[in-house]
């Protein structure tokens, strides 16, 4: 069953490699990660400016009336939440956000040794099933 659904990585960076690949992506200290990823031809996403640039783009189309529209304006107001999510990112192959499982099982691999040195902190594998993504919670529903 589990061959229908796609994949993405995403992985948390150590404070100070964090900043570095969204102000200075050419960085050397970063070159170990940016050298894994173009052999996979992945991009990265900061979550926090991805969840920033879905609210600008909701208010914009006036859809202020949406759940999850509600639940990510509530969390890129929230300090710990920009703490927690501005060293977070997700993972892009060929500029898709989820790509099959072989490829995510590769990048994987390749990103493994990272986060045994100390540039990635944390890594995590989530899938398309919508019974393992989060919703948003009720308070967030009019």
């Amino acid at each position: 069953m589990s061959a229908q659904w796609q994949f993405q990585i995403r992985i948390d960076l150590d404070d100070k490699f964090s900043d570095l690949v969204r102000l200075d992506p050419d960085n050397a200290a970063i070159k170990p990660l940016r050298e894994i990823l173009s052999r996979h031809q992945a991009t990265m996403t900061c979550q926090l400016d991805a969840f920033t640039a879905y609210v600008a783009e909701t208010e914009t189309k006036g859809d202020k009336d949406d759940p999850l529209y509600r639940w990510t304006k509530a969390t890129i107001e929230d300090p710990a939440k920009i703490e927690k999510y501005r060293k977070s990112f997700t993972l892009y192959i060929d500029g898709d956000a989820v790509y099959p499982k072989e490829k995510a099982d590769a990048l994987e691999t390749d990103l493994q040794p990272l986060v045994s040195g100390g540039l990635v902190t944390r890594m995590s594998k989530h899938d398309t099933n919508p019974a393992n993504n989060p919703h948003p919670p009720a308070r967030y529903h009019r």
